[in-house]
């Protein structure tokens, strides 16, 4: 009789792959729910916390197979293989998110007016604990903004205050923010405030968007303010929504202008 001698499977290449894979689909499918709001948002904070930890510990077991493949003759070079590519990519989202954490500042609340920023009506009966209480004016938090955000401020444009509210609201539409209430009419007061709510891009965290729209003598003044529902710190988000929705507010101001001075 002829022996047949079979090569062991290494268990922690089995089990790399088992969690690497279990953790890429837990933060894809925990995601794509919280993104388009059938997950609430504390369920996936833990979702999210769990998958980093399956994640962790299926690129541990990796190294832990490549190391029994290596000493003992084992099989399960692939299994190890795809358990810490698995791995590797959903940490690598942890990763970004840590490097943005660390050279942003520690704000939930950013405004292009430090000093009167735009006040929120609607939003403040929305929020709950554990949300953010929405509070402005703390000195630390604006020296915090100054020093980060040099280039976030308001806007003055030389239309009349219909066209601006005009290319707000078209802005707000293309973005699919969900307005808090139908934007104000122009008439009747100096000052319009459009409250709504924006979802981070990828994974689709809330926040408060207040964006005031004032007449002052001959021009129309437009202040935006953007505040994260929940965490300890925005990594960002807000001053990145705030600096693209006006610099997307000029281009349209300014193809209004060149429009105007064709005619």
């Amino acid at each position: 009789m002829t022996a047949i001698l079979e090569r062991r499977f290494s268990p922690a290449a089995l089990w790399s792959r088992r969690l690497g894979a279990f953790s890429a689909m837990l933060f894809v499918v925990s995601g794509l729910s919280h993104r388009f709001g059938v997950l609430e948002t504390v369920p996936f904070l833990w979702l999210l916390g769990l998958s980093g930890i399956l994640a962790l510990s299926g690129l541990l077991l990796a190294a832990a197979g490549f190391v029994q493949m290596w000493e003992h003759g084992l099989s399960g070079l692939k299994a190890a293989g795809l358990g810490a590519l698995f791995s590797v990519l959903v940490l690598l989202l942890y990763a970004v998110s840590a490097y943005r954490f660390a050279v942003h500042p520690p704000l939930v609340d950013i405004s292009t007016d430090i000093s009167r920023p735009p006040q929120f009506l609607h939003a403040t009966t929305l929020r709950a604990p554990p949300m953010n209480t929405l509070q402005s004016g703390r000195q630390e938090n604006s020296l915090l903004q100054h020093e980060a955000y040099p280039q976030i401020s308001g806007r003055r444009y030389e239309h009349a205050r219909e066209s601006v509210m005009e290319a707000v609201s078209a802005l707000i539409a293309a973005r699919r923010w969900r307005l808090l209430e139908p934007v104000p009419s122009a008439m009747g007061s100096s000052s319009v405030t459009v409250e709504v709510v924006a979802h981070s891009f990828l994974l689709g965290f809330p926040s408060d968007v207040a964006i005031r729209i004032e007449d002052r003598g001959n021009a129309t003044y437009v202040d935006m303010r953007s505040a994260s529902r929940y965490g300890r710190h925005d990594m960002g988000d807000n001053a990145q929504r705030i600096t693209r929705f006006l610099n997307d507010l000029d281009r349209r101001m300014e193809a209004l202008s060149d429009l105007s001075g064709g005619t």
